[in-house]
């Protein structure tokens, strides 16, 4: 019994039982498929079709039932192959990021934009959510890969590509005193109601503990999921701002002004969080390597398989 012999039984039914017709459409011949019909039912132990003389003339009871079985192993081996085709091209298909609002808004626009020129059949879709969010939809397979600062290292079965480092400002109305300190510190800032990210987000972690190693209570009344809430809130006075560096753009946000407090915080990473042993599609890597360049195929590739590697960061 063989796949051959199950699209003869299948393309024979779907042609009327006309032999001849279903030999020209599988290109072989007709007494070629008959054979194979015969041999096919003498292992089956039974009758597919009723015969009249050399002629099929109707479809056995038993038949029926392997015909409808032949066709659900038919398309279950077009889906196969399917699976290989879109697996293996290495240009269309889809693409699934899982990432945080502050990435999504202010990081990935530009390389969404190349990449989907350069990738034009390649179906991109965002999904946006915390960083523990980002992780589950990438462990569920919901999404191909994540963009995260926290959470990633938390998953074992995640492989983690750090990308590049960033920092934090504080933002407040134009005339706040906040803006008149030089330099910039912690005390100064644990004088006013501070706005932030709530406590899963953004390196939320690294700004307690600065607070905390200066012994400080940062007075925090309100905390948002992403940097826009918090400028916006911030812009009616109802606290400072405490945010990604990245989420200030002074063009589009003139109601704020901006101190820069790197040298107050830690450095946060952002990192491509990937299944551990997953298959890329050759434009996975592409996007890869748009958001950070020096993450080559063969960096990722050796992390994949459970190698070291020196990141450069």
């Amino acid at each position: 019994m063989n796949l051959q012999q199950l699209r003869y039984i299948h393309e024979v039914a779907r042609r009327g039982l006309n032999v001849s017709e279903a030999a020209e459409a599988l290109f072989t011949s007709q007494p070629g498929v008959s054979k194979q019909i015969r041999l096919f039912e003498s292992e089956l132990g039974v009758d597919v079709f009723v015969r009249h003389g050399k002629r099929l003339v109707a479809v056995t009871d038993p038949g029926r039932q392997v015909l409808a079985i032949a066709e659900r192993v038919l398309r279950d081996v077009d889906n196969l192959r399917q699976v290989g085709d879109e697996f293996t091209n290495e240009v269309a298909g889809s693409l699934s990021i899982a990432t945080t609002h502050t990435q999504a808004r202010y990081v990935l626009p530009r390389i969404v934009r190349d990449f989907m020129q350069r990738f034009p059949q390649v179906k991109l879709s965002l999904h946006q959510g915390s960083p523990r969010q980002v992780c589950a939809m990438v462990m569920s397979g919901e999404a191909d890969l994540a963009l995260a600062t926290e959470a990633i290292a938390e998953y074992e079965d995640l492989v983690m590509l750090p990308c590049y480092q960033w920092n934090r400002c504080v933002v407040a109305t134009p005339r706040h005193p906040i803006l008149k300190e030089h330099p910039l510190t912690l005390e100064a800032i644990s004088r006013f109601p501070i706005i932030t990210y709530d406590d899963a987000f953004t390196g939320r972690s690294l700004i307690n503990k600065a607070f905390l190693g200066r012994g400080l209570r940062p007075n925090v009344v309100l905390t948002a999921l992403d940097s826009d809430v918090i400028k916006t809130y911030v812009s009616m006075d109802l606290g400072i701002g405490i945010l990604a560096r990245m989420a200030f753009d002074p063009a589009a946000d003139r109601s704020l002004g901006m101190s820069d407090a790197a040298h107050l915080f830690e450095s946060s990473t952002t990192r491509i969080g990937l299944r551990r042993n997953a298959y890329l599609r050759g434009y996975v890597y592409a996007f890869i390597e748009l958001f950070a360049p020096h993450l080559t195929r063969r960096m990722v590739d050796v992390a994949l398989a459970g190698g070291g590697e020196d990141y450069g960061l």
